[in-house]
């Protein structure tokens, strides 16, 4: 598979995994072209557009730490199943942005603490990530990044080593994540699960008043609440410590029913340029039409109608657990609207 010749500084060269024996960082070459192909730069996401993985180098970090310097970025931190990728595409506008998608570099990250790494070794491999991951592709692009849910725990910690970074927090409102629960199905309940061992291990559960073993008891539906509310308490104080400048939140109803004014909002808390035409015709655009993840058609009207069909086939497990998540909120302190919304009732 032919690539240019490695360069620290091309982007189209991503920083794709650490490699903590080594202590350095594999790079994939990824052209701009792929990166619009795929949902997430993972492996499975390379061999199946590449055929193969793509061309690879692995760099000492202490070089690239001496190299690369800070920039600013955006960062898409999210609470799954309400439009994060949708997003990401919509801003990854050549000339004003790139977006990249739950690159696994940062996942990394979070391996390294779960395996016991010390707190100064997971801030320095966080670093390196976020500075290779800011690089732009062309001369005044920014860069918009959607971590994964894994990282989200890590928010605090991303926005301190980037401090010239702005944040969103897109989150869907409880019961439409719910709803996406059930949609998915079993392989959808057994991620709610694992995705929680992570936030229990995070330290992020325990001050909504939830144990360990009060988890093993739970239903997969307030598993999936709980999980909700870790999320959602973690970024409405973050958003509530860093103020409006820095972190902004939004919900997905509001960039599926209005996307021109999302996106623009969007672009202009990250810093990007893009002029009202570009935005009007992002959201007129393939972007809002068709699938995230899939790429085939899907209108706003079939969304509806597939979350209503799901909402009625488990009406009393959602409403039960809605009632039981409102009472743990009220407990916590918690509000379901988180504060700083990026945009303002009209």
């Amino acid at each position: 598979m032919a690539s240019s010749p490695f360069d620290p500084a091309d982007a189209t060269w991503l920083a794709h995994r650490l490699v903590e024996g080594a202590d350095a960082v594999r790079f994939a070459h990824v052209p701009r072209a792929a990166h619009e192909a795929m949902a997430f730069l993972t492996d499975d996401g390379f061999t199946a557009h590449f055929g193969a993985m793509p061309p690879q180098v692995d760099v000492p970090a202490a070089q690239l730490l001496a190299s690369t310097g800070k920039r600013p970025l955006g960062l898409l931190f999210h609470s799954a199943f309400c439009g994060s990728t949708l997003l990401t595409r919509a801003l990854a506008e050549p000339g004003a942005a790139m977006g990249l998608s739950e690159p696994v570099i940062l996942n990394d990250v979070v391996g390294m603490r779960s395996r016991g790494a010390p707190p100064a070794a997971v801030a320095r491999a966080a670093d390196l990530a976020l500075r290779l991951l800011a690089r732009p592709f062309t001369p005044n692009e920014g860069v918009v990044i959607k971590p994964s849910n894994l990282l989200n725990p890590f928010a605090e910690l991303l926005m301190a080593l980037a401090p010239d970074s702005r944040a969103l927090f897109l989150y869907a409102p409880l019961e439409t994540f719910l709803i996406s629960v059930v949609r998915k199905g079993l392989p959808c309940r057994l991620w709610v699960r694992e995705l929680l061992e992570g936030y229990l291990k995070a330290g992020i559960v325990a001050p909504l008043g939830i144990t360990p073993e009060d988890v093993f008891r739970q239903s997969d539906l307030q598993v999936a609440a709980t999980g909700w509310l870790a999320q959602h308490r973690l970024f409405s104080a973050l958003a509530q410590r860093l103020g409006p400048e820095r972190l902004r939140t939004l919900t997905s109803e509001q960039l599926t029913g209005d996307p021109a004014r999302t996106i623009g909002a969007a672009a202009a808390h990250y810093g990007l340029a893009l002029d009202d035409a570009a935005v009007a015709r992002i959201a007129a655009g393939p972007a809002f039409t068709r699938h995230s993840k899939s790429g085939a058609a899907f209108t706003p009207e079939q969304r509806r109608a597939e979350y209503a069909e799901a909402r009625a086939a488990h009406a009393e497990e959602i409403d039960l657990v809605c009632a039981w998540a409102q009472q743990v909120a009220d407990q916590a302190g918690i509000t379901m609207d988180a504060p700083n919304p990026l945009l303002q009732s009209a």
